[in-house]
Parts: C-alpha cells; structure tokens; sequence
C-alpha cells in the first residue's frame, strides 16, 4: 500500500496524549500542509495559528469549559493546539477550514504525531471570555474558528475501526 492511502487508512483521531514536545521543524511542516490545502476558488482567506505554551491552550479549554458549561475540559491536554481561523464573511470558510485541518491531520499521522479536530468555538468565537483569549493570541476578530487540531504523540496505539461506512457502486 503507498503511504498516502496507509495515512488516509490508518490514521484515527487521538484523545490521549503523551507529555513530551513535538519539533518545532515537523510543526512547520504539519501547517505547512493546512496552508496547501484546496480553498473555494483559491481564494485562502484563512489565518492559522500555532500555539505551542501549554498554559495558554488550557486557559483557552478553561475559557470554553466556562462557556460551555463543561466539566474538566482541557481539549484532550495536547501538546499543540493549530487554530485555522477564517473571514466570517467567506463564503467557503468552513470547507476551506475543514480541508485544511485534514491536511493537518494527514501531515500530523505522517510524523508519528496524533491528533483530534477540537470544534467547539464555532459558535463562541465573539464570547467576551473566548474573544479575549482570540485576540491575545492575534485572532482577528473578524474571523470564526470552525475547528482546530490538537496534536500530540499518542498515548496509545489507536483501535482500528471494525466498519467504516457503505459504499454503492451504480452502472
């Protein structure tokens, strides 16, 4: 099997991470891939972030545990949080984010470095408590998270899955 269908098989989401640093070389990489990703019209009207400070990414999930009213979140506690950020005006944004973080996770796999799509500030973006942190972190503010991508090394070998989905072939 080449290795783009082996990362497309077999890379699963992780929601355990090991506490131990990704290079900052294979983190480039990785947002180098989101950057390359297809965009409606080619138009990239997306803003990608990179946060590496553990203290801030839990601010952050502490901020949308507030929010949200959730007990102990922490957004799987990753190593690295990459928030693509896109125009609210943008009329293919959320697609564009979505094929972006794909490549994030695809780029991710090929390092050996779990990942899991982090999506609950799609619809709190403009809270005062999630703005600020947005706005510490050079969000602008005319943007919308749809998702982001935790990384981190797994902490265990991921289940493969036993079905995934129906396939109708029509002549």
């Amino acid at each position: 099997m080449n290795q783009v269908m082996e990362a497309l098989l077999k890379r699963r989401s992780i929601r355990a991470f090991q506490e131990k640093p990704i290079p900052r070389e294979e983190i480039e990489q990785i947002v180098e891939a989101g950057r390359y990703a297809p965009s409606g019209m080619g138009r990239q009207t997306w803003k990608f972030t990179v946060v590496t400070n553990r203290e801030k990414i839990q601010r952050l999930a502490t901020a949308i545990e507030k929010v949200l009213g959730r007990e102990n979140y922490d957004m799987y506690a990753p190593e690295v949080l990459i928030i693509p950020s896109n125009e609210k005006t943008s009329k293919f944004g959320k697609e564009d984010n979505a094929c972006a973080l794909e490549n994030i996770f695809l780029a991710a796999y090929s390092f050996g470095i779990g990942s899991v799509w982090i999506n609950q500030l799609q619809d709190i973006c403009d809270e005062p408590q999630i703005r600020a942190i947005l706005d510490e972190f050079e969000i602008p503010a005319d943007h919308v998270v749809y998702g982001m991508a935790a990384l981190g090394y797994p902490a265990a070998d991921p289940k493969q899955p036993n079905k995934v989905g129906q396939v109708h072939f029509v002549q």
